[in-house]
């Protein structure tokens, strides 16, 4: 979590505290106004939304609103609400309709960037996958999820995204973890085929494949998968939510952190040693 979001999730809980101690009818406690709202609602809930520790849901902030009897307020509180959730995108929220409006929501980001730089470290990147790949990795994150499966739909919009690998107008500055390209996410001839669309695309003019081997000398631990696009915006993935970033600290953070990864990895010939390996690896004689 960043801390402009903290920072905004106390400026609305602060918002909130001004609506229950200016109530028209009088200055109400906590306890009150829990009272009032009914329900799951507590003193502690009121407490912690109030501080920063937790974040009302739309629903929540208008029944505040009313209860509070400043109804008129609910559409700048939703409107802080929006704000700062544009950061945090949970996935339980994403994926209420299923995996197509988040590869929608990503493709609207990659049509307007021009160099889209990329470290992953347990998946081969969604720019590279092959539709087997992306299909077994899009169904059993929906299971895990559960959401409604949309796969199919889901995977031809990936697919279809990397298009953008021969607009000469744009780059992709890819890095792998090799020990993305032993993880078994699907079974062993579909990894076996993704591995060599990888060794294909490795001659592209507009790629640019690092591999950091199992062998290389780190200055920083393999950690989350991020996407850097145009230096505009970080999207960075956890189990919970993405984080959708684009203050300076965090984009000079990310930057950073890249080119440490890039100084363990290896190019052009010896990338492709890597990748053969792996692929041999699954095949042994």
């Amino acid at each position: 979590m960043s801390t402009d979001y903290q920072q905004a999730r106390e400026a609305l809980g602060q918002r909130l505290r001004e609506l229950r101690l200016t109530c028209p009818d009088g200055r109400l406690t906590g306890e009150q106004l829990a009272g009032r709202l009914g329900g799951t609602w507590t003193k502690s809930k009121v407490s912690k939304l109030e501080n920063g520790r937790q974040t009302a849901d739309a629903a929540g902030l208008k029944a505040w609103a009313e209860a509070t009897g400043y109804p008129e307020a609910y559409d700048g509180l939703a409107a802080q609400l929006r704000g700062f959730e544009s950061h945090i995108r949970s996935w339980r929220r994403q994926l209420a309709s299923g995996h197509r409006p988040v590869q929608d929501a990503i493709t609207a980001e990659h049509d307007r960037t021009h160099v889209l730089t990329i470290w992953e470290s347990v998946l081969i990147p969604g720019m590279l996958q092959t539709a087997d790949y992306a299909r077994h990795v899009l169904t059993r994150h929906a299971a895990l999820m559960q959401s409604p499966r949309d796969t199919e739909d889901a995977v031809r919009a990936r697919i279809r995204r990397q298009e953008g690998l021969y607009e000469p107008s744009r780059r992709y500055r890819i890095l792998m973890w090799e020990g993305a390209m032993h993880a078994l996410v699907c079974p062993a001839p579909v990894l076996a085929a993704q591995l060599d669309r990888l060794a294909a695309v490795t001659g592209l003019d507009t790629l640019e494949l690092g591999i950091v081997p199992f062998t290389a000398s780190l200055k920083i631990h393999p950690g989350n998968g991020f996407w850097i696009y145009d230096e505009r915006r970080v999207v960075v993935e956890d189990w919970h939510a993405e984080m959708w970033l684009d203050d300076a600290h965090s984009m000079a953070l990310y930057l950073r952190t890249w080119k440490t990864l890039q100084e363990s990895a290896v190019y052009g010939s010896d990338a492709q040693s890597v990748i053969n390996d792996a692929r041999r690896s699954l095949n042994p004689r």
